[in-house]
């Protein structure tokens, strides 16, 4: 007997056929679920949505490459490697045509020494244009899913470690999107609450199907004590998502100081070794501060090489006079002098986190006995459906610059353009740069001559040497396309009662109140 909530997925393959498949929740063994890639995960999280919808999904992951900055101040520096993730998913009404309601960036870095990874969420955004209940909630929770099931998860890692950081803003990905009327962001303490409650849905559903995963929930409110931190979450949380947190708890504070799963690059009391640095994330700039920066001269230049006084003195001997001590060496010490608590204490003094405004930190740091995925696998081989890190980057810049969404007219355009580019770049276009109007499109596709360029590696031709770089980076075709980055969902489910304005998009913003002035009385 099938259950009652069901959808349909349509896939383009390339011989031209339409191919419908109906997933049913709790269908899916174990062997399917590990052939499963990244558009195939969401559009199943998409499948519970209540009312009858359609989504239009297209998924863009980069090839793996090599990154040396996920612990700049660590000695030596592990070997890392980067993958960039952006998620876009459209609605399309039944009369009317399909528009951007919810997009994802984030990034997963993999450290094979340790056999880590770490997954980090630096963006999320809506345009408040979709049908209510907003995707962006199950968006989210099928994505980082995805990469903490041990079934799913694409690297063959046994630890895997999930950042954030909540800021309430009024818009992310999608310029001018706060001008739309429909759109309801949420508030500080309302986003935090927020994300508290996706990650604990994904905590409580990965160790309901793993009893053996053990997974640790940590946050942070800088500026609030453990107390004053929950009874503003529990302020603008609903009972039953607040009961929903009991099964996998969680700890106020950092994840550093926990023993249950080894770091990323080992153990060890300095912050360099233990705090990633990662784009637009108050902790890196903070880091940066304590390593460059002396206490109010500001940033100070390497010193200056002197000639050695003693036969005796010895590079990089801090008590020998006229020693040379390294840069490398300068910020180790730096960092050195703060230990990993008074950099959490001193971070709740940060502008970041106290300009007016509630932030959160959030991690989620999990470990299975056994990997991922077995067999070979090498960390710079790009797997089947991957593209170039560059085609990301072109696809973000275009959205972020070249398109804005304040009304339905503009966001619909700007939609159908920005798809027709993803599907151009797969099909042997490139993007032309128009210098027109303002109602020109930035990208506008010109087909460029067909040559012979490599190809995304099929799975079962692809290289298996350990850290062999390919000389060229994959090249998206179209049926890279139709099998890896579009997908298209249709939900038929009961419709749920409509909630109120409260509830949000699954974004942030702050909520300026002001007070209403009395009208003076006649004397």
């Amino acid at each position: 007997m099938l259950h009652r909530k069901c959808a349909r997925i349509c896939n383009i393959v390339p011989c031209g056929i339409v191919i419908y498949h109906t997933l049913v929740s709790g269908s899916l063994d174990s062997h399917a679920s590990r052939s499963m890639n990244l558009r195939d995960a969401l559009l199943q999280g998409l499948a519970d949505l209540p009312g009858t919808r359609q989504f239009h999904l297209h998924v863009l992951v980069s090839s793996p490459r090599k990154h040396s900055n996920l612990y700049p101040f660590a000695t030596p520096r592990p070997k890392t490697f980067l993958q960039d993730i952006l998620v876009l998913l459209s609605e399309q009404p039944t009369d009317s045509s399909r528009v951007f309601v919810s997009a994802i960036e984030a990034s997963l870095y993999h450290v094979p020494s340790t056999s880590s990874a770490v997954l980090y969420i630096s963006k999320v955004d809506s345009t408040g244009q979709g049908k209510p209940p907003s995707p962006t909630p199950s968006l989210v929770r099928a994505l980082v899913t995805y990469y903490v099931d041990p079934t799913t998860r694409p690297l063959p890692v046994a630890h895997l470690w999930v950042h954030l950081f909540a800021r309430a803003q009024n818009q992310y990905l999608f310029p001018n999107s706060s001008e739309f009327p429909g759109k309801r962001p949420l508030t500080d303490v309302a986003l935090c609450a927020w994300w508290k409650r996706q990650l604990s849905a994904v905590a409580n559903e990965v160790v309901a199907r793993h009893e053996a995963m053990r997974i640790r929930l940590f946050y942070v409110l800088p500026g609030l004590g453990e107390l004053e931190a929950a009874h503003a979450l529990d302020r603008v949380s609903t009972s039953a998502s607040a009961s929903a947190t009991r099964s996998v708890p969680w700890s106020y504070g950092h994840p550093y100081s926990q023993t249950e799963v080894p770091l990323p690059i080992g153990r060890d009391e300095h912050i360099g070794d233990v705090i990633p640095w990662f784009d637009d994330d108050p902790k890196a700039r903070f880091l940066d501060e304590i390593a460059y920066t002396t206490d109010a001269e500001g940033v100070r230049s390497p010193e200056r090489k002197r000639p050695r006084t003693s036969r005796t003195a010895q590079r990089g001997d801090p008590d020998a006079e006229g020693s040379c001590i390294p840069k490398t060496e300068q910020t180790s010490r730096a960092l050195g002098k703060v230990s990993i608590e008074e950099f959490w204490e001193r971070m709740s003094f940060r502008q970041e986190c106290i300009a007016g405004a509630v932030t959160g930190f959030f991690v989620m740091v999990t470990s299975c006995p056994t990997p991922g995925r077995p067999g070979l696998y090498s960390a710079l081989a790009p797997l089947p459906g991957q593209v170039s890190s560059q085609m990301v980057k072109r696809v973000l810049s275009s959205l972020m610059t070249g398109h804005e969404f304040p009304t339905a007219e503009r966001a619909v355009w700007s939609t159908r353009v920005l798809e027709e580019a993803i599907k151009g770049l797969c099909d042997g276009l490139k993007i032309v740069q128009s210098g027109g109007d303002a109602q020109s499109p930035v990208g506008t596709p010109e087909r460029e001559e067909k040559v012979a360029l490599p190809e995304t590696p099929r799975a079962d031709k692809r290289r298996q040497a350990e850290d062999v770089s390919p000389k060229v980076e994959p090249i998206a075709r179209v049926e890279t396309y139709d099998s890896y980055i579009y997908g298209m969902v249709s939900v038929s489910n009961p419709e749920e009662p409509r909630k109120g304005a409260s509830g949000g998009d699954g974004t942030g913003a702050i909520t300026v109140l002001t007070a209403r002035r009395k009208k003076r009385g006649a004397c």
